[in-house]
C-alpha cells in the first residue's frame, strides 16, 4: 500500500468536513480525491475489488496519491488478469480489503469523490463499505462521465472513453486498466472539462455538483444552428422564425459559446424557454473583445431582446444636478443640460433621491421644489425653523449670500467631497452610539449610494469632454488592440498582426472611425453602460495611451478614493 502526501500550498493540514466546506466554495478551493478501482469483474454484489489507485488535487495542485492491491481471495478470471496485467501471484502478498479500505478512506476524508463512471466506483467502494462494517461517508461525488456527456461533442472525440478524453485533453499519464494511471488520467480530464466549466459560469462546487443534466432532445435537434458560425470573437443574436431578435450575447468564440446552448451546461429556464422559440443565429464578428462588448450593448439598447435581463432600457438612467437659478437646489433628472454639477447617474430613481438625502444631511441647500423670485418674501417651511435651510423665501436672503452653499456643493460634486463624506460618517457613528441603529443604517446606506454616484459622474465626465482619445494594448496571442474613443463612445477598433508596425494601422483607425458630435452636456455621447466598459478597458494593466484630444483625468482628491471605505462597510469608527 503506497500513499504520499503534501500539504495544501497555504492550507491547514486538516481538511474541514464536507459539510462544512461545500456551499458556495469555488472550486479551485475544493479538494478532490479522483479514484480508479479494479475489480474481478462488474457485479459489485459478486465480485470483489482488486486495486485502489487515487489521486487528491486541490487548485490544480497534486496533493498526494493512493495506490494499493487488494487481496480478494479467489482467482482472478484469465480475461480481468489480460485486461489489467494484475495476476494472482501479484495478489497474494496483498492486503485485504479489511486493511484497504479504511487506509482509503482515511486519504479521501473531506473531499469530493470523482470518478470515471462513478457509480461503477462508488458501487464497489460501498459494498466493500457494507461487507466490512465499515462507514460510508457518503460524500458528494462528481461523474466525469455525465460531465463529458455533456461538455465534448462528437465532432471532438468518438466517445466519452476514458482513453478517447485523456486524448483530447492530452492527458500526461495513457490510461492502460491500472488504478493509480486511469486516476492520474482521469484528473487531466477533470481538470479539461472544468476549465470548459468556467467559460460557462460554473464556479463553484454546488453549481459544479447539479450541472450534470439530461439535454432535452427538443434542445438536441438545434444544435445545427451553430454549424457554420465563425469561432471568432463578436455577438451573437438568437432570433424567432419572424427575424425577431430574442436574445443577445457576446463571446470570445461565437460558435463554440452558441455550442453550449445546446448542452446541459445551459441550465437556465428563460434560456431554455428561449431556445425552444429560437430559429436561427446571426454572428457579427468583432476586431477586439471589447468592440463585441459595446456592441452587444448597444444591440440589446436597440431591439430589446425579451430575454435579456440587463441593459434594455439604459435611457432609463437618472441624475443628480444643481439647478440654474438665483437660489439653485438639488434636481433629480432624466437629462443634463448644459454643465451643471452633477452626481449619477442612477439605476432608479429612488436611488437618486438617496443620494439627494444623503447631500441634505451634509450641505444646507434649500429643499423645497418651487421657484424663488429675488426678493420677494413667502412663508418659511419647517425646515427653516428647525435651523436646517437658510430660507431664502424669507426674501432676506440675497444670491450672493447663499452662493458660498452652492460653491461648497459643487465644489464636493466636482472635485473633493471629504467634507461632506466626513459630516455624514460622524453622523453614522453618532447614531450608532445613540443606539439608534436603523437609523445610522438609513445613513451608512445613503452615503454608500452618494459615493458610488459621484464617483460614476467623476469617472466618466472627462472622458465624455474628450474629442478624440486613441490607446492600444498588446494581444495575448499576438498584436495590438487598438481603439479609437471620441466622447466617451467607442468610435472603432482594430489588431495590428503579430510583428507589424502597429503606427499604420493606428492612422488607418484615426481616419476610419466613426465621426461623434459632442454632447450637449457633460453625459457621453454613448449609454453610460458602454462608456465604462471602454474605461475598464482603459484602466486595465498594459494599455498605452497613443494620442488625447483634450483633456482625460480625474480630480486627485475625487470620491474614487473613498472606494476603499466603501469595501470595508463604512463602518469603521474613524472616518475617512
Amino acid at each position: 500500500m503506497t500513499v504520499t502526501s503534501l500539504p495544501a500550498p497555504g492550507a491547514s493540514p486538516d481538511m474541514l468536513p464536507f459539510e462544512e466546506a461545500v456551499a458556495g466554495t469555488p472550486l479551485h478551493q475544493v479538494t478532490f480525491v479522483v479514484v480508479d478501482l479494479e475489480t474481478t469483474g462488474s457485479n459489485s454484489a459478486e465480485d470483489r475489488i482488486t486495486e485502489i489507485g487515487a489521486v487528491k488535487v486541490c487548485g490544480g495542485e497534486v496533493l498526494g496519491q493512493f495506490q494499493t492491491l487488494v487481496n480478494p481471495h479467489r482467482p482472478l478470471p484469465q480475461v480481468i488478469t489480460v485486461l489489467t496485467g494484475i495476476t494472482d501471484a501479484m495478489l497474494a502478498g496483498a492486503p485485504r480489503i479489511e486493511a484497504a479500505l479504511p487506509a482509503f478512506l482515511e486519504f479521501a476524508a473531506g473531499a469530493v469523490l470523482v470518478a470515471h463512471n462513478a457509480r461503477f466506483d462508488t458501487g464497489f467502494l460501498k459494498a466493500a463499505a457494507r461487507a466490512t462494517g465499515a462507514r460510508w461517508p457518503d460524500p458528494v461525488v462528481i461523474d466525469t462521465v455525465h460531465l463529458a456527456r455533456a461538455l465534448v461533442t462528437r465532432d471532438e472525440a468518438p466517445n466519452h472513453r476514458l482513453a478517447s478524453l485523456a486524448r483530447l485533453f492530452h492527458a500526461a499519464v495513457v490510461p492502460d486498466h491500472r488504478a493509480l494511471h486511469d486516476a492520474q488520467a482521469t484528473v487531466d480530464v477533470l481538470h479539461g472539462l472544468l476549465g470548459r466549466l468556467g467559460g460557462l459560469g460554473v464556479t463553484t462546487l454546488e453549481e459544479l455538483s447539479g450541472y450534470s443534466r439530461r439535454v432535452p432532445q427538443e434542445r438536441r435537434r438545434k444544435r445545427h444552428l451553430a454549424d457554420g458560425l465563425p469561432d471568432a470573437p463578436g455577438v451573437y443574436l438568437f432570433k424567432d422564425g419572424a427575424g425577431r431578435v430574442l436574445y443577445v450575447g457576446t463571446s470570445v468564440g461565437i460558435r463554440t459559446r452558441v455550442r453550449s446552448y445546446f448542452t446541459a451546461s445551459e441550465q437556465r429556464p428563460r434560456m431554455g424557454e428561449m431556445l425552444r422559440l429560437a430559429e436561427s443565429v446571426t454572428p457579427i464578428v468583432c476586431a477586439t473583445a471589447l468592440e463585441a462588448q459595446v456592441r452587444e450593448v448597444r444591440l440589446i439598447a436597440e431591439h430589446k431582446p425579451p430575454y435579456n435581463r440587463r441593459s434594455r432600457h439604459p435611457e432609463k438612467a437618472f441624475w443628480v444636478t444643481l439647478t440654474t437659478e438665483p437660489f439653485p437646489r438639488l434636481s433629480v433628472v432624466r437629462q443634463i443640460c448644459g454643465d451643471p454639477a452633477h452626481l449619477g447617474p442612477f439605476a432608479s430613481r429612488a436611488a437618486a433621491q438617496d443620494a439627494v438625502a444623503a447631500l441634505h444631511d451634509a450641505v444646507e441647500l434649500r429643499q423645497c421644489t418651487h421657484r424663488i423670485p429675488v426678493g420677494r418674501a413667502s412663508p418659511s417651511c419647517a425646515l427653516a425653523d428647525m435651523g436646517r435651510c437658510p430660507a431664502p423665501c424669507l426674501g432676506t436672503l440675497t444670491p450672493a449670500d447663499y452662493a458660498p452653499i452652492v460653491d461648497r456643493t459643487s465644489g464636493a460634486l466636482r472635485g473633493d467631497p471629504g467634507q461632506f463624506i466626513d459630516r455624514l460618517h460622524h453622523r453614522m457613528t453618532d447614531l450608532a452610539t445613540q443606539e439608534r441603529y436603523e437609523d445610522a443604517a438609513t445613513v451608512r446606506d445613503r452615503l454608500s449610494t452618494l459615493v458610488r454616484g459621484l464617483t460614476r459622474a467623476q469617472r466618466i465626465a472627462p472622458l465624455a469632454r474628450a474629442a478624440l482619445l486613441l490607446a492600444a494594448r498588446r494581444n495575448p496571442l499576438g498584436g495590438w488592440e487598438i481603439i479609437c474613443v471620441r466622447h466617451g463612445r467607442l468610435a472603432g477598433s482594430t489588431r495590428s498582426p503579430r510583428g507589424a508596425d502597429p503606427m499604420p494601422y493606428v492612422a488607418a483607425l484615426r481616419a476610419s472611425a466613426e465621426d461623434v458630435f459632442p454632447p450637449a452636456g457633460p453625459t457621453p455621447a454613448a449609454v453610460v453602460e458602454e462608456t465604462e466598459k471602454v474605461l475598464r478597458w482603459l484602466e486595465e494593466p498594459g494599455v498605452r495611451l497613443v494620442d488625447v484630444d483634450g483633456e482625460w483625468s480625474c480630480p486627485v482628491g475625487g470620491a474614487a478614493k473613498f472606494a476603499q471605505l466603501l469595501d470595508h462597510g463604512l463602518d469603521r469608527s474613524q472616518p475617512p
